[in-house]
């Protein structure tokens, strides 16, 4: 489930380079004892070894050279529990457990001294602290454009509940030395005290914090390149058994391999995003005899919540000592992990239902990390093994999602990886022929969800997401929601209880335009959520379109509800704006032959959507402003025409279909049926959305259905409005398919289904007998009916006539036509070769027919 990006190793990264260094070892690892101490933000990594003499080494690996660098040398061996070197790496901060040495052990006591050393070249030490508590260190990292800063922060942050910053200004001495001017008084500020959580954010240059004075409240401290900063941000927080807390916790301060024993009691993280998302995540420890129970706080939602997790009984021996759940930050979800129990992967933007967060336990649980592994989440999404000296970045297993996908699973769990699949691990080529094959290959729709209207809601979400993330909570993400009855599989997880609850209203200090960056998208999110708690019906619903379609639909049969001129101009002028943004550059490269014909349906169906969007979005957002929401749903709808035709692609292609495929001459094959079944699940699932469907589809869908079905089971589909009688259809039909007795009634069963617009139109292209004389007799009945009739007397001028003077009434009858024709620029325009002459050779044939002269 989880894959592990290895991107530091003692063992491969460090320890060649420190052998060159120790000569005296030959190789002895165990001797050297490489340990990471702290990484930075800007991804390098300080560790400490010891060295051959007796010494303690600290060195730096830089990532991006690949590089490592002695930072500093002590003359004996000491116990560091913190160290931080600062951006410029001219100082190093230092914080020494004091140890006294027996039975020549080292043995940790509780003083500990924190110095300040120079190191641009090794010159000054500055003691900054001696105390009998835990003394954690850390430099900021300002973001700036100065190429040469003398000036460094140093944070420090104490197991008494106290931070203070130190501004440490810098000089150069004979053009290369770099020393502190004035260590003796250095600048100090009180950032934070009494607290009892600390957490420091490296990513953002921020500090988390705890309080408990009269409630207990998480704040933060944010700082900025101006040597500023400012607590922006207080929300009192709920949390049971807070003193069972016996010591300050730090949470990415590097890492102190001499503490006495693992802090027990609460564990808490914060996790924020970009976007505008902040999680706080804090479990309790787990005895192996009880349920694991953990909270995440979504903050950005409003609420939490809280987790009882049943654990196997048989799976801990009896004396396994107290154990926590890993968070892990993905961006989209949080992890939390449980070494040989569970792993719950959390979605901490769609928290509507459990089965959108995917569980795995047992046969199905995570094998990445052992329980011998010490595991630690540090910034930037990395995580910190510090018993193996390694560092990973994680990510998901798309190859383990697929294979939840799979029928033995539960729906919950295929819903899960499915949307994980398609919102999180997209777009990616590779990915999205994976799950389109799985889909051709698992066609029928499951009991809990229909899978390709999820393909297409989830896809559609994401595209429309990544261009503006103010769409989250108004565009549909699932066709769950679109059911009347939650299905019960995919309301509860077995063995987990979830219980949520509200949060309180956090406080942003700063408003409007004083707040910038990510306080900015955290107050609009928040001042998004309080409006949509408030409103009913927020998320767009298909059956807008439903409704509103049934009645155009209605308008266009029923002369009394007709929609004026007006609107279906508005419509029509809708669908333009997204056939011109659809992708058909390459049609040449295209094999679904699709967007090559006018359908009208799809047309009024396309425009009708784009109207019903545009008005839902206009209603809730109307800050993003008339422009952007009209490119908004007209790209909505261009995607989901674009995604049909994609998804038609890929299974053409799979199923090695070509161009005879659109001839109705032969029967189809298996592929072909293939193909049919999927284009109809298609037809099936957009019509269950009310989606419409790119011009030309139900032509596509016709053909492949005279060529896979009997003749009847078509009529049935089409009589039933399974499949639709388009006019280029029909007239393929006409042309394609000879005159046998088989073909011969399957066409004349198709002209009885036609309206008499089209009969007229696709009439002509069947070169037959009696739709001929149909033909003609209308022809006749229109001449007769339109025109009025002349007076005069007829003349029959047997020079001109096409036959002789014995067929008198059919003269006499072609004369009057002849007349009334002239009267008419154009009077039968859909059927060109329909004229006087054609009517009487049709007249005549029809009767050597009647006198059996002439077989049909």
């Amino acid at each position: 489930m989880l894959k592990l990006n290895p991107t530091f190793d003692t063992r491969k990264d460090v320890v060649s380079s420190i052998l060159a260094k120790e000569e005296t070892v030959r190789g002895n690892i165990g001797v050297l004892d490489p340990r990471i101490l702290n990484v930075e933000k800007d991804g390098s990594v300080v560790y400490s070894w010891r060295g051959a003499t007796g010494t303690t080494r600290i060195g730096k690996y830089d990532p991006h050279s690949t590089e490592n660098k002695l930072l500093y040398t002590f003359d004996k061996q000491v116990c560091v529990s913190s160290c931080s070197l600062n951006k410029e790496e001219t100082l190093l901060a230092v914080s020494l457990s004091q140890t006294t040495q027996e039975g020549g052990r080292l043995k940790p006591v509780s003083k500990c001294l924190t110095l300040l050393i120079e190191i641009h070249p090794i010159n000054n030490t500055k003691v900054l602290k001696a105390v009998d508590c835990r003394v954690k260190v850390q430099f900021l990292y300002p973001k700036t454009c100065r190429t040469t800063v003398l000036e460094s922060h140093l944070l420090l942050a104490a197991e008494d509940g106290y931070v203070d910053q130190y501004h440490i200004t810098l000089t150069r001495q004979e053009g290369y030395r770099v020393v502190m001017l004035n260590p003796e008084r250095l600048g100090r500020d009180r950032v934070a005290e009494e607290f009892n959580w600390i957490q420091w954010d490296s990513d953002t240059q921020r500090l988390f914090y705890l309080t408990s004075r009269e409630k207990h409240t998480l704040k933060c401290v944010q700082f900025y390149p101006d040597r500023n900063y400012e607590t922006v941000f207080e929300l009192p927080l709920e949390m049971p058994s807070i003193t069972s807390i016996t010591s300050v916790r730090f949470v990415n301060f590097g890492y102190d391999h001499y503490k006495e024993k693992e802090e027990e009691g609460l564990r808490l993280e914060v996790f924020t995003d970009p976007i505008g998302t902040m999680c706080v995540c804090y479990s309790h420890p787990v005895c192996w005899n009880k349920d694991a129970t953990y909270t995440i706080a979504f903050v950005h939602r409003g609420c939490s919540k809280t987790f009882t997790v049943s654990l196997e009984k048989s799976a801990a021996p009896a004396n396994e000592p107290k154990v926590y759940p890993i968070f892990i930050h993905l961006g989209y979800y949080i992890v939390v992990y449980l070494a040989n129990h569970f792993l719950h992967l959390i979605n901490c933007r769609q928290q509507d239902l459990l089965c959108y967060s995917l569980f795995l336990s047992g046969a199905d649980g995570p094998e990445a990390l052992g329980s011998g592994s010490e595991v630690v989440s540090v910034s930037g999404r990395r995580l910190l093994d510090v018993r193996a000296g390694k560092m990973y970045t994680m990510e998901l297993n798309h190859d383990f999602l697929f294979e939840l996908l799979s029928l033995e699973k539960p729906e919950a769990q295929r819903l899960a990886a499915l949307h994980c699949l398609l919102v999180y691990l997209q777009p990616n080529p590779v990915i999205d022929l994976k799950i389109i094959n799985w889909i051709s290959e698992n066609v029928m729709s499951f009991d809990a969800f229909d899978q390709i209207q999820e393909f297409i809601l989830a896809s559609l979400y994401r595209i429309s997401y990544q261009q503006c993330v103010s769409l989250d909570k108004v565009l549909p993400y699932s066709c769950v929601f679109e059911k009347k009855e939650l299905p019960i599989a995919l309301t509860a997880i077995p063995g987990v209880k979830c219980t949520p609850e509200l949060l309180c209203q956090p406080l942003i200090k700063g408003k409007g335009k004083s707040l910038h960056g990510y306080w900015e998208e955290l107050h609009h999110v928040l001042d998004r959520m309080r409006y949509f708690e408030a409103v009913p019906g927020l998320r767009f619903r298909t059956t807008l379109i439903k409704e509103e379609w049934g009645r155009f639909q209605a308008s266009m049969h029923n002369s009394e509800k007709k929609k004026s001129p007006r609107y279906n101009r508005h419509i029509e002028e809708n669908t333009k704006k997204v056939l011109s943004m659809v992708d058909t550059w390459r049609l040449d490269r295209r094999v679904v032959p699709l967007f090559q014909e006018e359908d009208q349906q799809q047309r009024a169906l396309v425009g009708l959507m784009v109207d019903k969007l545009r008005e839902h979005l206009n209603r809730h957002l109307p800050r993003l402003g008339k422009k952007k929401i009209d490119l908004l749903v007209v790209n909505y709808a261009a995607k989901l025409l674009e995604l049909v035709w994609h998804l038609l692609e890929l299974v053409w292609q799979k199923l090695e279909l070509g161009p005879w495929v659109l001839c109705l001459k032969q029967q189809g094959c298996s592929e072909e049926w293939a193909m049919f079944h999927m284009m109809f699940r298609i037809l099936e699932a957009t019509k269950g959305l009310c989606f419409p469907l790119p011009p030309g589809y139900s032509t596509l869908l016709s053909v492949l259905g005279v060529r896979c079905l009997p003749q009847h089971t078509f009529l049935q589909y089409v009589d039933h409005g399974l499949l639709q009688l388009t006019e280029p259809f029909v007239s393929r039909l006409m042309t394609d398919l000879d005159n046998s007795d088989a073909n011969e009634q399957l066409k004349f069963s198709i002209l009885k289904r036609l309206p008499e617009c089209m009969k007229q139109k696709v009439s002509q292209q069947w070169d037959h007998p009696i739709t001929s004389a149909w033909i003609s007799r209308e022809y006749v009945k229109m001449l007769l009916e339109k025109y009025p009739e002349n007076r005069d007397s007829i003349s029959l001028d047997n020079g001109k006539m096409c036959f002789h003077a014995e067929f008198l009434p059919l003269n006499y009858l072609a004369k009057i036509l002849s007349d009334r024709e002239e009267q008419a620029e154009n009077p039968f325009e859909e059927q060109e070769n329909v004229d006087v002459r054609f009517v009487e050779e049709t007249a005549l044939k029809q009767t050597l027919i009647k006198l059996g002269f002439e077989v049909k």
